[in-house]
C-alpha cells in the first residue's frame, strides 16, 4: 500500500496526459516526495478530463489527495490540446475505475498558497502541463514568490521544439503564464526536451512492466502501447518519458546534469512563440536564473521507474 506520508512536501500541477499520470504514479510511490496537493489546467486534453484523470489516478494508486480543477484556457492565447498524442480522454483511451471522492471547492492558487504556507517554505512544485495555474498563483499572491523552495519544470528546451520547430508543447500552450514563472525569482530546474527526449523505454520495459501484477503498473502498460503507437509513426523506437523523468529528477537531482543560465520565453514571435531562449554563451549579459538540464543516466532513471512502479505490488 502506497502511504506518501514521507519526503518533501510537493504540489504536483499537471494536465494528464499519459506521462502525467506515470509522473504521478511515481511521485506518489517515492520515499522522497510527499505530494500534498494535486492542481490541473488544460492541457493535452481540456480540463475537465485532466481533473478527473487525477482525481482517478490518485485513488488507483491508493490515496487520498486534494485535487484542484484549475485553468481552462491560457492567458492570452488560445486553447491548445494534444488528443493525437494522448488519446480523447488524456490517458490512451484507457479506462479507470469511476472516482469516489470529489474534485476539490478550492481552486489551484488557493489550495497552492496554502500549502506554501503550511510548509513554511519547504514546498516544491512539479509542473509538467502548461504553467497557467502557477502564473495565476503569482499573481494573486506575489508573496509566494519566497514560500516556494524550488519548481521542476517539464518544458521547454535549449534546442529545438515538439509542438512548432522552435516550441516545446507545455510551453507553447502558454507562453505568457511560461514567461512570468521563469522571472519569478524562484529557483527553477527545467528538465526539457534536451533531456526527455533521451530518457526512453521501450517495448520490453513496456512487457516487463504489464508483468509486475498490480493494477497501477497493467493500467500504466495499456497507457504506454498506446504512447508507443505515437511515437513509433515519428520513428522512434521507444517511448519519451517527459513528465515521468522530470518527476525522477525531483527525486534523484545526480540523475542530470545541469547549467546555470539566463531563460527567457518567446511571447510575440510569428514563428518562435513559446520557445525558450537559453542564453547558453551568456551572451545577454543578464544573470541565470534556471538549472537547464542538458544530459542524463537513462539506464538509472529506468531502473528508478520500475522500482517504484513495483513497489505497487
Amino acid at each position: 500500500m502506497i502511504k506518501n506520508d514521507k519526503g518533501r512536501p510537493v504540489v504536483i500541477d499537471c494536465d494528464p496526459g499519459i506521462d502525467d499520470a506515470l509522473a504521478i504514479f511515481m511521485a506518489l510511490a517515492s520515499d522522497q516526495l510527499r505530494v500534498v496537493g494535486i492542481s490541473t489546467a488544460a492541457g493535452n486534453v481540456p480540463v475537465e478530463h485532466t481533473a478527473a484523470n487525477a482525481l482517478q489516478l490518485v485513488e488507483l494508486a491508493g490515496c487520498t489527495i486534494e485535487v484542484c480543477k484549475g485553468a481552462t484556457d491560457p492567458f492570452c492565447t488560445k486553447r491548445k490540446t494534444a488528443e493525437s498524442v494522448h488519446g480523447k480522454n488524456g490517458i490512451g483511451d484507457v479506462r479507470l475505475p469511476e472516482s469516489i471522492g470529489k474534485i476539490s471547492d478550492r481552486a489551484p492558487h488557493e489550495m497552492i498558497f496554502a500549502k506554501a504556507e503550511d510548509c513554511s517554505g519547504e514546498l516544491e512544485i512539479i509542473a509538467t502541463g502548461p504553467l497557467t495555474n502557477i502564473a495565476e498563483t503569482l499573481l494573486i499572491y506575489p508573496s509566494i514568490r519566497n514560500k516556494i523552495k524550488r519548481i521542476w519544470i517539464m518544458g521547454g528546451a535549449a534546442g529545438s521544439g515538439n509542438r512548432t520547430p522552435a516550441a516545446e508543447f507545455n510551453i507553447f500552450a502558454d507562453a505568457h503564464s511560461a514567461s512570468a514563472v521563469f522571472a519569478s525569482g524562484i529557483p527553477i530546474t527545467m528538465c526539457g526536451l534536451d533531456v526527455t527526449n533521451k530518457a526512453l523505454i521501450y517495448e520490453d520495459d513496456i512487457n516487463t512492466l504489464s508483468g509486475f501484477g498490480n493494477i497501477v503498473s497493467q493500467k500504466s502498460a495499456l497507457m504506454l502501447r498506446w504512447y508507443l503507437g505515437f511515437y513509433k509513426s515519428f520513428g522512434f523506437n521507444g517511448v519519451a518519458m517527459h513528465d515521468p523523468f522530470t518527476v525522477a529528477v525531483a527525486i534523484d537531482p545526480t540523475l542530470v546534469k545541469t547549467k546555470h543560465l539566463f531563460v527567457d520565453v518567446e511571447t510575440e514571435g510569428e514563428f518562435t512563440l513559446g520557445k525558450t531562449v537559453v542564453d547558453m554563451l551568456g551572451v545577454s549579459g543578464k544573470e541565470p536564473n534556471v538549472d537547464v538540464a542538458l544530459e542524463l543516466d537513462n539506464d538509472r532513471f529506468v531502473k528508478l521507474f520500475k522500482n517504484l512502479m513495483i513497489s505497487y505490488g
